[in-house]
């Protein structure tokens, strides 16, 4: 599903691709612009005003993915423990009744809700659910200074801020809440899961582990102490530098120009990120990508330490072909529990799961929140 800008130099991701090595670092994103069918309307959650960041909303619908006419579409605002503001898109089937199961989706990391999480949302909103898809903090249109850092906790707390908002939400039944994270943000939904009790069924589509992938490079190539000091050092001289500057250097986003000898999947996130199929000026990846020194926190802080503690529903869903599988296939050798399942599709690549709608299985996934949201 989404991009992965892994916050390594941009150098040492050039240099690798003329070695013809496939390490790149490319990162696989509450409060969002929404208009509604009925008008635009923004709602906040139960959080007073005056302790919520006044956001700059859009109101244009200005998503990668046709608006349907079977959800009723709003903007939402809700804050998270860290006191950031988030923005989302709010998606209500048509002539809803009674309170609804509801789902709160993210990613992939480095894009926004504009792009496929907003997919996911509205096609499970069509499905029967109350979904709403959200800006992470510092990206998009959710607050937060400084702009496009990442964070383990931070992001995982996200999710947790949603079921905040879901949960007292009069729509929704608070005790029939899910999650689905795409990409990097499926790591953070399972590690969600692990803390938050009251979420009850974890989708994580096309996952990436971004704090294994950041300390040991794709495939595990640089799983060594001497790598991951020297990642440290650059990345420590980098923050001095910011600092000396006043300013965060990016990391730059997905590459472009596309070098010839790119990876495959390197041109797969190309062909979503930097065209008109998945292009958005608020993307991280689609432009300069996150704050460089982004990755420090992920070197030293592993997220799905206590996914074998999991006791609620997970279900990952990965590409038969995605380079990223492997993510998926060990984070499934933690989970405990017959309520967890591996699903691999057949002759899909990571970034099928963006935006296939051939590829993306919502009828299973659909099912899977029906069997466990009740």
């Amino acid at each position: 599903m989404a991009v992965m800008l892994l916050f390594l130099h941009r150098e040492k991701i050039l240099k690798a691709m003329r070695k013809k090595t496939a390490i790149i670092l490319l990162a696989a994103g509450a409060m969002a612009a929404l208009q509604s069918c009925a008008g635009n309307r923004q709602e906040s959650g139960n959080q007073k005003d005056s302790n919520m960041e006044q956001l700059t909303l859009t109101t244009e619908w200005d998503k990668t993915f046709p608006q349907s006419d079977k959800v009723v579409h709003s903007k939402v605002t809700f804050v998270n423990r860290y006191g950031i503001t988030l923005a989302a898109d709010m998606y209500v089937p048509e002539n809803a009744e009674g309170r609804l199961p509801a789902i709160a989706v993210s990613g992939p990391f480095g894009a926004v809700k504009e792009q496929c999480s907003g997919l996911y949302a509205q096609t499970l909103a069509e499905m029967g659910f109350l979904t709403i898809a959200f800006d992470p903090s510092f990206t998009g249109e959710s607050g937060g200074q400084p702009r496009y850092v990442a964070s383990p906790d931070i992001n995982t707390e996200d999710f947790s801020a949603a079921v905040d908002f879901l949960s007292t939400n009069e729509m929704v039944d608070p005790e029939r809440i899910g999650i689905l994270g795409i990409c990097g943000w499926g790591g953070f939904a399972v590690n969600a899961a692990a803390v938050d009790t009251r979420i009850k069924a974890t989708v994580a589509s096309t996952m990436y582990d971004i704090s294994r992938n950041t300390a040991n490079n794709y495939f595990d190539a640089d799983d060594n102490a001497d790598a991951r000091h020297a990642m440290r050092q650059a990345l420590n001289a980098q923050r001095t530098e910011d600092y000396r500057n006043g300013s965060y250097a990016l990391a730059g986003g997905v590459v472009d120009p596309l070098p010839e000898d790119a990876p495959q999947f390197v041109k797969d996130y190309y062909a979503y990120y930097k065209t008109p199929r998945g292009y958005h000026k608020r993307s991280l990846n689609s432009n300069g990508g996150w704050n460089r020194t982004s990755a420090l926190s992920f070197l030293n802080m592993p997220i799905l330490s206590y996914a074998g503690e999991i006791r609620s529903a997970v279900l990952l869903v990965h590409g038969e072909n995605a380079h990223s599988r492997y993510f998926s296939e060990d984070t499934y050798k933690k989970l405990k529990g017959d309520n967890k399942r591996l699903m691999i599709i057949p002759g899909a690549v990571h970034t099928d799961l963006y935006d296939n709608m051939d590829k993306i299985p919502f009828t299973e996934i659909a099912a899977f929140y029906n069997q466990y949201l009740k």
